[in-house]
């Protein structure tokens, strides 16, 4: 199992904006067959280091994740994603 996370800070981190953007991220949900899990969380603490929105996923194999990665349905999220976000991190593991 891949495990793929990542953290986005937004240039507006209005509490409107966070939302919207959260659940632009939501809506994949059953639209990717290769994506086995989708969590979206928005951050509660707003400190300077916190990042606004974490997307955790999970996906079979490391085929599957490149699969998403090239996916309509993901390409469209990450054209939103490059317009409102100001920084992101991500890491993916194996379990």
């Amino acid at each position: 199992m891949i495990t793929h996370i990542v953290l986005f800070k937004l240039k507006d981190r209005s509490p409107e904006s966070v939302a919207n953007t959260a659940q632009v991220l939501r809506d994949m949900e059953g639209k990717i067959d290769v994506l086995r899990h989708l969590e979206v969380g928005m951050d509660v603490i707003h400190s300077d280091r916190s990042y606004d929105i974490a997307l955790y996923t999970k996906f079979d194999s490391m085929e599957d994740l490149q699969v998403y990665q090239v996916h309509p349905v993901h390409k469209k999220v990450i054209e939103h994603m490059l317009s409102v976000r100001e920084a992101s991190v991500s890491v993916d593991y194996e379990s």
